[in-house]
């Protein structure tokens, strides 16, 4: 059963009323959000901090800033995923034989940082952004915030969490694979995957640089949209990059679904009837079609049993050929695997990918948005590491495809199963359909959509505060 919940603080709207009415102000935020990671000691959410007197004085900074107040994220506290750089500060991956000191902010996190949102620390992640489950660290294994010794997912784990626990109001995460939704829908708060381009990856230590995306972590879709307002953004250092789609055009949404008897729930009957009770709401508001998941799913499959798994070794088969011990048992185990892979299978896993593409293109043309579960089932921390492949594979179930097949996702918090787990559907849509998933996803939620993405240009705020 149930022992904990998420308890999400403060959102971004609320600091910022705070901050700019003076009820409030950056330096107590700091403060505030010291105290509450100290008061959970070594957790395994964050693997470093900003110490407190440097934090308070960081808040102290921006505060003084000319036209402070005017800024959009004005002393809003966030953290960042350890495998993305932050000047100054160690990018780990969760492996501290490979650590190295950042000498350049990564575009995405400056952007945030020149909104004058504050820098909390670098959150804990599956080793390498290797894994969907958390517990592919050298370091404390988190757990989720609904308790039972439930994993915390991954490889996102930490961001996920501290915006669960409510330390933090947003949490800077990537995703893969599913890295940003399924410990999203683990800890009962938002993903957002969006579009591979939107928001730069320079300073991002790639796992799969093809697939990589900087993705969000949050409480409320307002947050998300707050958040993306600032970081997307061309960037002409990287070779992805690309323009934000169009914006919600007001029209009614096409709703796709899976048959059931597609749906897999590895034989977890809790979740599958959550689910079940949800789709049955969603036809009922928006008049669902079924569109099969047979190709999203044959996509799916190519990722770690296809040669993209080899993509890894761009980043780290040096450092696996020169210090093998260095890296966790089944994270070595899969760049291992990447060996085995030759060209001609890499070109025959890119033709039938292109094959799968065009088969999905059709989908959305009669259909805007895809509602899927985030997750199938959940795990234990001990049942994870008795059957580390075994359980990762079910856990991507439903997100391996999306990078592949150039899609935004988004996982939403629908509440509890009969036995107290939490559950999340998630929205999938076609690449630059960003802001009607983001609708739909508000829509479920029943939250007024008032900062939609793109509603406002920042960046000359930005320019003239700085």
């Amino acid at each position: 059963m149930i022992v904990d919940a998420p308890c999400v603080g403060p959102s971004v709207a609320e600091i910022l009323t705070s901050h700019e009415s003076g009820t409030g102000s950056p330096t107590r935020t700091a403060a505030r959000v010291a105290d509450a990671i100290a008061a959970r000691g070594d957790d395994g959410t964050w693997l470093s901090t900003v110490p407190r007197e440097a934090l308070l004085a960081a808040a102290a900074e921006i505060e003084g800033r000319p036209g402070a107040r005017t800024l959009p994220l004005y002393g809003v506290p966030f953290g960042v995923k350890d495998s993305i750089d932050v000047a100054g500060v160690p990018t780990t991956l969760s492996c501290p034989d490979y650590a190295y000191v950042a000498d350049a902010t990564a575009p995405a996190v400056r952007r945030l940082l020149d909104a004058g949102a504050l820098y909390v620390g670098k959150t804990n992640l599956d080793q390498f952004a290797t894994g969907l489950n958390g517990t592919r660290t050298p370091h404390t294994i988190p757990r989720s915030v609904y308790g039972g010794e439930m994993i915390s997912g991954g490889s996102s784990s930490g961001s996920a969490l501290a915006v669960a626990l409510g330390q933090v109001p947003f949490a800077v995460a990537t995703d893969t694979a599913g890295s940003g939704r399924v410990p999203a829908a683990l800890n009962g708060v938002i993903g957002f995957k969006p579009s591979r381009g939107l928001i730069s990856t320079v300073g991002l230590v790639p796992a799969c640089k093809s697939l990589d995306c900087i993705s969000v972590m949050a409480g409320s879709i307002d947050d998300v949209d707050r958040v993306l307002d600032v970081m997307v953004a061309r960037d002409d250092g990287d070779a992805w990059s690309r323009d934000r789609g169009p914006r919600y055009d007001g029209e009614r949404v096409r709703v796709g679904v899976p048959p059931v008897g597609e749906l897999e729930f590895f034989g977890d009957t809790d979740m599958q009837a959550a689910h079940l009770g949800f789709r049955n709401q969603l036809d009922r508001s928006h008049g669902c079609t079924e569109v099969s998941l047979a190709p999203f799913l044959a996509a799916g499959a190519l990722l770690y049993q296809g040669p993209w798994v080899a993509e890894r070794l761009v980043e780290f088969a040096d450092f696996l050929a020169e210090r093998p011990d260095s890296i966790h048992p089944v994270v070595r185990e899969i760049l291992r695997s990447g060996e085995k892979y030759t060209a001609v299978d890499a070109f025959a896993a890119l033709q039938r990918l292109q094959e799968l593409k065009a088969t999905v293109a059709r989908v959305w043309e009669h259909v805007d948005v895809l509602a899927v579960p985030t997750i199938g089932t959940t795990f234990t921390v001990d049942e994870v590491l008795a059957d580390p492949i075994g359980c990762n594979t079910k856990l991507g179930h439903y997100t391996h495809f999306g990078n592949l097949l150039d899609l935004n996702g988004v996982a939403v918090p629908l509440g509890v199963t009969a036995g107290g787990r939490p559950y999340s559907a998630m929205l999938l849509g076609p690449a630059l359909s960003d802001d009607t998933v983001l609708q739909v996803a508000a829509t479920l939620l029943d939250e007024p959509r008032t900062a939609p993405l793109g509603s406002t240009d920042h960046s000359a705020r930005i320019e003239e505060s700085a």
